[in-house]
């Protein structure tokens, strides 16, 4: 066959997604699922780390080197390490997911708590309340904006990573491009990439709204200052 009578392979094609639909459904439910327990499962150890980093200073600096020491690790290298250990699959990648997205929600939690206006602080212990109680109580509440960034951007980068995760096997939409670079087929690789850009702007946007629901004095403040 002739360069001329070769088929065509276009970079966007309904007809690949029409005929593949099961393989893409599986990788965007598992690339979705990934990212939604790699973030809960690093805000759920973050959250406790940067409290006690802030009830104790002296620890925020070896908290947030260690944390900063295992984002720099390339991601590669990060699962070949973990690969003996945990094994080839979802373990795997779960783990250095959660790893990676340690260093941006510490850093914003202990960010927020930070911020909290003295005057705020001040009238909860003249009230009686204890450090871990106004830690729980009034300076989490009052951080929840710089939390909700962090975990904004947790969540972007969490989509990106997760395609790495084909080097052991589970990498979400990772694997439709993967298999797409080995045949040449751009249908394949460009659609697996628009649904990860898209993926990564509606979990934004999720976050964004559920940020703005767990702080309805803050939607409050904004409008009063656009009005004025």
């Amino acid at each position: 066959m002739s360069a001329t009578d070769a088929p065509p392979n276009p970079w966007f094609s309904w007809d690949y997604v029409a005929r593949n639909w099961g393989d893409i459904e599986r990788a965007l439910t598992q690339h979705v699922s990934l990212t939604v327990q790699a973030v809960v499962l690093a805000l759920v150890v973050a959250l406790p780390l940067a409290g006690l980093a802030h009830l104790r200073p002296r620890l925020a600096g070896p908290v947030v080197g260690t944390a900063g020491v295992l984002y720099t690790v390339p991601s590669l290298a990060l699962f070949a390490l973990l690969a003996p250990y945990t094994g080839i699959g979802r373990t795997t990648v779960l783990i250095g997911l959660v790893l990676y997205a340690l260093l941006v929600l510490v850093r914003n939690v202990l960010v927020g708590l930070a911020g909290v206006d003295p005057a705020v602080t001040d009238a909860a212990r003249g009230m009686g309340y204890g450090r871990v109680r106004m830690l729980l109580q009034v300076e989490l509440p009052q951080a929840l904006p710089s939390i909700v960034a962090g975990v904004r951007v947790a969540t972007v980068t969490t989509v990106a990573l997760v395609t790495v995760g084909v080097v052991v096997g589970y990498g979400g939409l990772g694997q439709l491009m993967f298999r797409g670079f080995r045949s040449d087929y751009h249908a394949e690789i460009m659609t697996a990439t628009v649904l990860c850009v898209l993926l990564a702007l509606v979990a934004d946007l999720l976050v964004v709204l559920v940020g703005r629901l767990l702080t309805p004095w803050r939607s409050a403040r904004d409008r009063q200052a656009a009005a004025a």
